[in-house]
C-alpha cells in the first residue's frame, strides 16, 4: 500500500496511526499541502476530493480517512481497531466521529486560509477561532471519558478512538489550546505516545517534515 499524505495533516496522521497499530506495511508518499499539490490534476484524477490522505491499494485509490480506517479493519481483521462488543463499538465511534465530523471541517487548512485572505483575520484571531471550536467538542468529550472512568486508553488497548484523538491533540497544541481541564485526554495521549506505533506515525518522524532534516 502507498499512503499519499502530508506530515502535519490530522487525517493523514490518523491513518498512519491506524496502519501502524495494525502492523501493515506501506510506503509514505508525501503530498505538499502548502503548495496545493493535492489539487493537481494528476492527483484529483485519482482522488476527486482533492484531499489527503489517499491510500493506494489493490482495491483501488481510497479517500476519506474515517472510511479508510474502517475498511482496513474489515480487509485486515488481525489486530482490530474496533472492539467486538456492539456497545463498545458504538462508544468508540461516538467519540471518534465527534472529533472527525465536528472539528475537521471548521479547522482545516482551507478554512483557516479563507479566514485570513477573505476576511482579513489576523493569526491571533484565527487562533481564537480554532480554540473556540476545539473547546465545543473536546469539553464534552472529556466529560464522556470521565463518565466512563477511563484509564490509559478508552478500552484495554489503543484503537479506533485513539487514532483520531492523537492527531487532533497534536494540532490543538500547535494553536496553544489549554488541556489543563482535560486530564483524561492527556493521560490517553501520554500513554499512546509511549508506544512505538504512535511514535512511528508522529509528524516529527515523517520524511516530509522539513524540521526532520535539521535535527
Amino acid at each position: 500500500m502507498r499512503l499519499h499524505g502530508y506530515y502535519r495533516s490530522s487525517t493523514s496522521y490518523r491513518l498512519r496511526c491506524a496502519l501502524e497499530l495494525k502492523g501493515l506495511e506501506y510506503e509514505n508518499c508525501p503530498v505538499n499541502l502548502l503548495e496545493s499539490a493535492q489539487k493537481d490534476e494528476a492527483f484529483t484524477s485519482r482522488n476527486p476530493f482533492g484531499s489527503v490522505p489517499m491510500l493506494e491499494t489493490d482495491s483501488g485509490d481510497l479517500a476519506q480517512s474515517m472510511a479508510i480506517i474502517e475498511w482496513l479493519d474489515e480487509a485486515y481483521p488481525d489486530r482490530p481497531l474496533l472492539p467486538s462488543d456492539t456497545g463498545d463499538r458504538y462508544v468508540a465511534r461516538e467519540l471518534a466521529y465527534a472529533i472527525a465530523t465536528e472539528l475537521h471541517a471548521p479547522l482545516n487548512l482551507p478554512v483557516l486560509k479563507y479566514l485570513k485572505s477573505e476576511y482579513g483575520q489576523s493569526q491571533e484571531q484565527i487562533g481564537e477561532w480554532y480554540r473556540h471550536w476545539l473547546a465545543r467538542t473536546l469539553d464534552p468529550l472529556e466529560t464522556r471519558l470521565e463518565q466512563r472512568d477511563t484509564g490509559d486508553f478508552l478500552f484495554d488497548a489503543p484503537g479506533f478512538f485513539e487514532t483520531v484523538l492523537l492527531p487532533q491533540m497534536y494540532n490543538a497544541r500547535r494553536f496553544d489550546f489549554d488541556f489543563t481541564d482535560h486530564p483524561r485526554m492527556v493521560r490517553v495521549e501520554q500513554a499512546c505516545l509511549a508506544l512505538e506505533p504512535f511514535r512511528r506515525a508522529h509528524p516529527d518522524n515523517q520524511p516530509d517534515n522539513p524540521e526532520k532534516a535539521t535535527r
